[in-house]
Protein backbone atom coordinates (compact mmCIF):
# COMPACT_ATOMS: atom_id res chain seq x y z
CA UNK A 1 0.00 0.00 0.00
CA UNK A 2 1.23 3.50 -0.84
CA UNK A 3 2.38 5.36 2.31
CA UNK A 4 0.00 8.27 1.76
CA UNK A 5 -2.90 5.83 1.40
CA UNK A 6 -1.73 4.07 4.56
CA UNK A 7 -1.68 7.36 6.48
CA UNK A 8 -5.17 8.30 5.35
CA UNK A 9 -6.47 4.82 6.17
CA UNK A 10 -5.02 5.19 9.68
CA UNK A 11 -7.26 8.17 10.42
CA UNK A 12 -10.59 6.69 11.55
CA UNK A 13 -14.06 7.87 10.64
CA UNK A 14 -15.98 8.85 13.77
CA UNK A 15 -18.15 5.80 14.62
CA UNK A 16 -20.83 7.92 16.33
CA UNK A 17 -21.57 10.40 13.54
CA UNK A 18 -19.65 9.23 10.48
CA UNK A 19 -17.60 12.45 10.55
CA UNK A 20 -14.61 12.21 8.19
CA UNK A 21 -12.67 14.67 10.36
CA UNK A 22 -11.62 13.35 13.77
CA UNK A 23 -13.67 14.98 16.57
CA UNK A 24 -11.92 17.13 19.16
CA UNK A 25 -12.78 15.69 22.57
CA UNK A 26 -12.27 18.90 24.51
CA UNK A 27 -13.07 17.36 27.88
CA UNK A 28 -11.09 16.84 31.06
CA UNK A 29 -13.11 13.99 32.53
CA UNK A 30 -15.56 11.22 31.59
CA UNK A 31 -18.66 9.75 33.20
CA UNK A 32 -18.10 6.27 34.63
CA UNK A 33 -20.71 3.49 34.76
CA UNK A 34 -19.49 2.57 38.25
CA UNK A 35 -16.22 3.22 40.11
CA UNK A 36 -13.38 2.12 37.84
CA UNK A 37 -15.73 0.96 35.06
CA UNK A 38 -15.58 3.24 32.00
CA UNK A 39 -15.27 3.27 28.23
CA UNK A 40 -11.48 3.33 28.34
CA UNK A 41 -11.21 6.96 29.42
CA UNK A 42 -11.41 8.46 32.89
CA UNK A 43 -9.23 11.60 32.90
CA UNK A 44 -7.66 13.41 29.95
CA UNK A 45 -4.14 13.51 31.40
CA UNK A 46 -4.22 9.70 31.32
CA UNK A 47 -6.08 9.21 28.04
CA UNK A 48 -7.99 11.31 25.56
CA UNK A 49 -9.75 9.98 22.41
CA UNK A 50 -8.27 12.65 20.11
CA UNK A 51 -4.76 12.27 21.53
CA UNK A 52 -5.00 8.49 21.29
CA UNK A 53 -5.61 8.73 17.56
CA UNK A 54 -2.45 10.76 16.88
CA UNK A 55 -0.49 8.43 19.17
CA UNK A 56 -1.74 5.39 17.27
CA UNK A 57 -1.03 6.99 13.88
CA UNK A 58 2.57 7.92 14.69
CA UNK A 59 3.21 4.44 16.14
CA UNK A 60 2.04 2.95 12.87
CA UNK A 61 4.07 5.41 10.80
CA UNK A 62 7.27 4.56 12.70
CA UNK A 63 6.51 0.82 12.87
CA UNK A 64 6.54 0.93 16.66
CA UNK A 65 4.38 -0.64 19.34
CA UNK A 66 3.30 2.53 21.13
CA UNK A 67 3.16 6.24 20.41
CA UNK A 68 2.88 9.00 23.00
CA UNK A 69 2.10 12.68 22.46
CA UNK A 70 3.55 15.47 24.60
CA UNK A 71 3.11 19.21 24.97
CA UNK A 72 6.43 19.98 23.23
CA UNK A 73 9.49 18.29 21.77
CA UNK A 74 11.42 19.03 24.96
CA UNK A 75 8.64 17.47 27.05
CA UNK A 76 9.04 14.34 24.93
CA UNK A 77 12.81 14.35 25.48
CA UNK A 78 12.28 14.91 29.20
CA UNK A 79 10.02 11.85 29.43
CA UNK A 80 12.57 9.63 27.71
CA UNK A 81 15.42 10.83 29.95
CA UNK A 82 13.26 9.89 32.95
CA UNK A 83 13.89 6.25 32.04
CA UNK A 84 17.35 6.80 33.55
CA UNK A 85 18.47 7.04 37.16
CA UNK A 86 21.24 8.78 39.09
CA UNK A 87 24.66 7.50 38.06
CA UNK A 88 23.63 6.68 34.49
CA UNK A 89 25.47 8.11 31.51
CA UNK A 90 24.27 9.21 28.07
CA UNK A 91 26.42 9.30 24.94
CA UNK A 92 25.02 12.00 22.65
CA UNK A 93 25.72 13.48 19.24
CA UNK A 94 28.11 16.43 19.58
CA UNK A 95 26.05 19.10 17.77
CA UNK A 96 22.89 18.25 19.67
CA UNK A 97 19.95 20.66 19.58
CA UNK A 98 20.57 23.53 22.02
CA UNK A 99 17.43 22.89 24.06
CA UNK A 100 18.40 19.26 24.57
CA UNK A 101 21.93 20.34 25.52
CA UNK A 102 20.49 22.70 28.14
CA UNK A 103 18.17 20.02 29.51
CA UNK A 104 20.94 17.45 29.85
CA UNK A 105 23.66 19.71 31.23
CA UNK A 106 21.77 22.05 33.54
CA UNK A 107 18.75 20.02 34.68
CA UNK A 108 19.55 16.31 34.66
CA UNK A 109 23.17 16.83 35.54
CA UNK A 110 21.96 17.98 38.98
CA UNK A 111 20.33 14.57 39.45
CA UNK A 112 23.51 12.64 38.72
CA UNK A 113 22.85 11.82 35.06
CA UNK A 114 25.93 12.64 33.01
CA UNK A 115 26.30 13.20 29.27
CA UNK A 116 29.24 12.60 26.99
CA UNK A 117 29.28 14.34 23.60
CA UNK A 118 30.74 12.36 20.72
CA UNK A 119 31.04 12.69 16.93
CA UNK A 120 28.60 9.90 16.16
CA UNK A 121 29.20 10.03 12.39
CA UNK A 122 31.89 7.44 13.10
CA UNK A 123 30.27 4.49 14.89
CA UNK A 124 33.63 3.49 16.38
CA UNK A 125 33.66 6.77 18.36
CA UNK A 126 30.45 5.66 20.06
CA UNK A 127 31.83 2.21 20.87
CA UNK A 128 35.04 3.68 22.36
CA UNK A 129 33.06 6.09 24.54
CA UNK A 130 30.92 3.40 26.22
CA UNK A 131 31.52 2.75 29.91
CA UNK A 132 29.79 0.51 32.44
CA UNK A 133 27.54 3.50 33.30
CA UNK A 134 26.37 4.11 29.72
CA UNK A 135 22.66 3.35 29.56
CA UNK A 136 21.54 5.42 26.58
CA UNK A 137 22.87 6.58 23.20
CA UNK A 138 21.25 9.73 21.84
CA UNK A 139 21.35 10.42 18.11
CA UNK A 140 20.01 13.11 15.84
CA UNK A 141 20.26 12.08 12.21
CA UNK A 142 20.33 14.42 10.37
CA UNK A 143 21.61 16.66 13.15
CA UNK A 144 20.52 20.18 13.96
CA UNK A 145 22.04 22.31 12.46
CA UNK A 146 25.04 20.65 10.73
CA UNK A 147 23.11 17.89 8.95
CA UNK A 148 25.52 15.20 10.11
CA UNK A 149 24.39 11.67 9.40
CA UNK A 150 24.99 8.76 11.77
CA UNK A 151 24.82 5.13 10.73
CA UNK A 152 21.80 4.18 12.83
CA UNK A 153 21.98 0.48 11.99
CA UNK A 154 25.68 0.20 12.90
CA UNK A 155 25.22 2.07 16.18
CA UNK A 156 22.11 0.00 16.98
CA UNK A 157 24.22 -3.17 16.78
CA UNK A 158 26.76 -1.66 19.18
CA UNK A 159 23.98 -0.60 21.58
CA UNK A 160 22.25 -3.97 21.48
CA UNK A 161 25.49 -5.83 22.20
CA UNK A 162 25.99 -3.69 25.34
CA UNK A 163 22.29 -3.67 26.36
CA UNK A 164 22.10 0.11 25.90
CA UNK A 165 18.99 1.99 24.78
CA UNK A 166 19.31 3.74 21.42
CA UNK A 167 17.20 6.88 21.01
CA UNK A 168 16.97 8.66 17.65
CA UNK A 169 15.60 12.15 17.19
CA UNK A 170 13.95 11.79 13.77
CA UNK A 171 12.63 15.36 13.57
CA UNK A 172 14.59 16.45 10.49
CA UNK A 173 13.79 13.36 8.41
CA UNK A 174 10.24 12.60 9.60
CA UNK A 175 8.85 9.04 9.38
CA UNK A 176 8.28 9.62 5.66
CA UNK A 177 12.01 9.74 4.89
CA UNK A 178 13.47 7.52 7.61
CA UNK A 179 12.32 4.84 10.07
CA UNK A 180 14.93 4.43 12.82
CA UNK A 181 13.06 1.59 14.55
CA UNK A 182 13.46 -0.47 11.37
CA UNK A 183 17.21 0.17 11.65
CA UNK A 184 17.40 -1.09 15.23
CA UNK A 185 16.65 1.95 17.40
CA UNK A 186 14.60 1.44 20.57
CA UNK A 187 12.92 4.84 20.75
CA UNK A 188 12.15 7.55 18.21
CA UNK A 189 11.49 11.17 19.17
CA UNK A 190 9.96 13.99 17.14
CA UNK A 191 9.56 17.65 17.74
CA UNK A 192 6.17 17.45 16.03
CA UNK A 193 6.18 21.24 16.00
CA UNK A 194 8.33 20.84 12.89
CA UNK A 195 7.51 18.65 9.85
CA UNK A 196 4.73 16.57 11.39
CA UNK A 197 2.84 19.73 12.40
CA UNK A 198 4.14 21.45 9.31
CA UNK A 199 2.13 24.69 9.46
CA UNK A 200 3.93 26.63 12.22
CA UNK A 201 0.78 26.63 14.35
CA UNK A 202 1.28 23.91 16.94
CA UNK A 203 3.77 22.99 19.68
CA UNK A 204 4.07 19.23 20.20
CA UNK A 205 6.38 16.29 20.83
CA UNK A 206 6.03 12.61 19.96
CA UNK A 207 7.72 9.47 21.21
CA UNK A 208 7.46 5.99 19.70
CA UNK A 209 8.78 2.84 21.38
CA UNK A 210 9.65 -0.27 19.42
CA UNK A 211 8.86 -2.81 22.16
CA UNK A 212 5.60 -2.93 24.16
CA UNK A 213 7.32 -3.12 27.55
CA UNK A 214 9.29 0.05 26.89
CA UNK A 215 6.13 1.68 25.60
CA UNK A 216 4.37 0.86 28.86
CA UNK A 217 7.21 2.40 30.88
CA UNK A 218 7.01 5.59 28.84
CA UNK A 219 3.23 5.65 29.14
CA UNK A 220 3.57 5.47 32.92
CA UNK A 221 6.01 8.40 32.87
CA UNK A 222 3.71 10.40 30.59
CA UNK A 223 0.75 9.94 32.93
CA UNK A 224 2.78 10.40 36.12
CA UNK A 225 4.44 13.65 35.02
CA UNK A 226 1.56 15.09 32.99
CA UNK A 227 3.21 16.88 30.08
CA UNK A 228 0.55 15.65 27.65
CA UNK A 229 -0.60 17.13 24.35
CA UNK A 230 -3.94 18.96 24.49
CA UNK A 231 -6.91 17.67 22.43
CA UNK A 232 -6.98 20.60 20.00
CA UNK A 233 -3.23 20.36 19.36
CA UNK A 234 -3.62 16.61 18.86
CA UNK A 235 -6.27 17.35 16.24
CA UNK A 236 -3.93 19.80 14.50
CA UNK A 237 -1.31 17.06 14.16
CA UNK A 238 -3.87 14.61 12.79
CA UNK A 239 -4.88 17.21 10.20
CA UNK A 240 -1.25 17.84 9.27
CA UNK A 241 -0.27 14.20 8.93
CA UNK A 242 -2.74 13.87 6.05
CA UNK A 243 -0.37 15.97 3.90
CA UNK A 244 2.95 14.96 5.50
CA UNK A 245 4.22 12.83 2.62
CA UNK A 246 3.41 15.41 -0.04
CA UNK A 247 4.92 18.25 1.98
CA UNK A 248 8.15 16.50 2.95
CA UNK A 249 8.82 15.36 -0.60
CA UNK A 250 8.36 18.91 -1.89
CA UNK A 251 10.53 20.40 0.86
CA UNK A 252 13.27 18.00 -0.16
CA UNK A 253 12.97 18.70 -3.88
CA UNK A 254 13.21 22.45 -3.28
CA UNK A 255 16.14 22.05 -0.89
CA UNK A 256 18.18 20.01 -3.35
CA UNK A 257 17.79 22.71 -6.02
CA UNK A 258 18.87 25.40 -3.55
CA UNK A 259 21.82 23.35 -2.30
CA UNK A 260 23.06 22.90 -5.87
CA UNK A 261 22.78 26.67 -6.39
CA UNK A 262 24.73 27.36 -3.19
CA UNK A 263 27.53 25.14 -4.51
CA UNK A 264 28.16 27.79 -7.16
CA UNK A 265 28.74 30.64 -4.69
CA UNK A 266 32.37 31.35 -3.87
CA UNK A 267 31.68 33.29 -0.63
CA UNK A 268 30.46 30.10 1.06
CA UNK A 269 32.99 28.14 3.10
CA UNK A 270 31.06 25.06 4.15
CA UNK A 271 27.79 23.74 2.75
CA UNK A 272 25.90 21.04 4.65
CA UNK A 273 23.25 19.06 2.84
CA UNK A 274 23.12 15.24 2.81
CA UNK A 275 21.74 15.20 -0.74
CA UNK A 276 25.02 16.50 -2.17
CA UNK A 277 27.54 13.91 -3.34
CA UNK A 278 30.40 15.68 -1.50
CA UNK A 279 28.63 15.44 1.88
CA UNK A 280 30.90 13.26 4.05
CA UNK A 281 28.00 10.98 4.99
CA UNK A 282 26.27 10.97 1.60
CA UNK A 283 26.41 7.17 1.20
CA UNK A 284 24.88 6.54 4.62
CA UNK A 285 22.17 9.13 4.04
CA UNK A 286 21.31 7.60 0.68
CA UNK A 287 21.05 4.17 2.28
CA UNK A 288 18.87 5.04 5.28
CA UNK A 289 16.82 8.02 4.03
CA UNK A 290 14.41 8.07 1.10
CA UNK A 291 15.22 11.74 0.39
CA UNK A 292 17.75 14.16 1.93
CA UNK A 293 15.19 16.47 3.54
CA UNK A 294 14.37 20.17 3.59
CA UNK A 295 17.11 21.67 5.79
CA UNK A 296 20.37 23.22 4.57
CA UNK A 297 23.12 24.93 6.54
CA UNK A 298 26.18 26.84 5.40
CA UNK A 299 28.87 29.20 6.67
CA UNK A 300 30.81 32.09 5.12
CA UNK A 301 34.50 32.18 4.27
CA UNK A 302 35.11 35.17 6.55
CA UNK A 303 33.37 33.20 9.35
CA UNK A 304 32.00 36.34 10.99
CA UNK A 305 28.75 36.95 12.77
CA UNK A 306 28.48 40.22 10.82
CA UNK A 307 28.16 38.34 7.51
CA UNK A 308 25.60 36.00 9.04
CA UNK A 309 23.54 38.88 10.43
CA UNK A 310 23.65 40.72 7.10
CA UNK A 311 22.38 37.64 5.28
CA UNK A 312 19.55 36.75 7.67
CA UNK A 313 18.28 40.35 7.73
CA UNK A 314 18.41 40.67 3.93
CA UNK A 315 16.21 37.79 2.82
CA UNK A 316 12.62 38.60 1.92
CA UNK A 317 10.84 35.28 1.37
CA UNK A 318 12.93 33.47 3.99
CA UNK A 319 11.72 34.89 7.31
CA UNK A 320 14.11 35.18 10.26
CA UNK A 321 12.61 32.97 12.96
CA UNK A 322 13.18 30.05 15.28
CA UNK A 323 11.90 26.60 14.34
CA UNK A 324 11.69 24.82 10.98
CA UNK A 325 9.68 22.37 8.91
CA UNK A 326 6.74 24.60 8.07
CA UNK A 327 5.23 25.45 4.71
CA UNK A 328 6.92 28.87 4.78
CA UNK A 329 10.68 29.21 4.36
CA UNK A 330 12.62 30.29 7.44
CA UNK A 331 16.21 31.36 8.05
CA UNK A 332 18.02 31.06 11.37
CA UNK A 333 21.38 32.01 12.90
CA UNK A 334 21.98 29.04 15.26
CA UNK A 335 24.79 30.65 17.28
CA UNK A 336 22.51 33.42 18.53
CA UNK A 337 19.19 31.59 18.31
CA UNK A 338 18.65 27.81 18.56
CA UNK A 339 22.10 27.08 20.07
CA UNK A 340 22.49 30.21 22.18
CA UNK A 341 22.34 28.12 25.36
CA UNK A 342 25.31 26.01 24.21
CA UNK A 343 28.65 27.51 25.37
CA UNK A 344 30.57 29.04 22.46
CA UNK A 345 33.61 26.78 22.81
CA UNK A 346 31.38 23.68 22.82
CA UNK A 347 29.32 24.68 19.78
CA UNK A 348 32.34 25.88 17.76
CA UNK A 349 34.17 22.63 18.49
CA UNK A 350 31.14 20.76 17.15
CA UNK A 351 31.09 22.96 14.03
CA UNK A 352 28.38 25.48 14.91
CA UNK A 353 30.42 28.56 14.03
CA UNK A 354 29.54 32.24 14.33
CA UNK A 355 28.69 32.54 10.63
CA UNK A 356 26.62 29.37 10.31
CA UNK A 357 23.20 29.85 8.69
CA UNK A 358 20.33 27.33 8.73
CA UNK A 359 17.68 27.35 6.03
CA UNK A 360 14.34 25.63 6.46
CA UNK A 361 13.20 25.37 2.87
CA UNK A 362 9.46 25.81 2.47
CA UNK A 363 6.96 25.06 -0.24
CA UNK A 364 7.30 28.29 -2.23
CA UNK A 365 8.58 28.10 -5.80
CA UNK A 366 12.22 26.98 -5.80
CA UNK A 367 13.29 29.61 -8.34
CA UNK A 368 11.81 32.39 -6.21
CA UNK A 369 13.67 31.07 -3.18
CA UNK A 370 16.93 30.92 -5.10
CA UNK A 371 16.53 34.53 -6.25
CA UNK A 372 15.89 35.58 -2.66
CA UNK A 373 19.03 33.82 -1.45
CA UNK A 374 21.04 35.23 -4.34
CA UNK A 375 20.18 38.85 -3.59
CA UNK A 376 21.00 38.33 0.12
CA UNK A 377 24.35 36.71 -0.76
CA UNK A 378 25.15 39.59 -3.08
CA UNK A 379 24.67 41.99 -0.17
CA UNK A 380 27.03 39.92 1.99
CA UNK A 381 29.56 39.91 -0.86
CA UNK A 382 29.48 43.70 -1.17
CA UNK A 383 28.88 44.37 2.50
CA UNK A 384 25.88 46.55 1.71
CA UNK A 385 22.56 46.69 3.52
CA UNK A 386 19.28 47.86 2.07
Amino acid sequence: MNELTSILESIPVDPLTGSVAVPIYQTSTYVQESPGVNKGFDYTRTNNPTRKIIEDIVAKLENGSRGLAFASGLAAIDAVVKLLKSGDEVIAVDDIYGGAYRLFTTVYNKFGITIKFVDTTDASNVEKAITENTKMIWLESPTNPLLKISDIEAIAKIAKKQNILLVVDNTFASPILQKPLNLGADIVIHSATKYIGGHTDVLAGLVVAREPKLGEELKYIQNATGGVLAPFDSWLLIRSIETLKIRVENHSQNALKIARFLQTRDEIKTLNYPGLENHPNFDIAKRQQKLPGGIISFSFKDDTEESANLFVTSTKIFKLAESLGGTKSLVCHPASMTHKSTPRDVRVKAGVTDSLIRLSVGLEDAEDLILDIEQALDKVKTGKRG
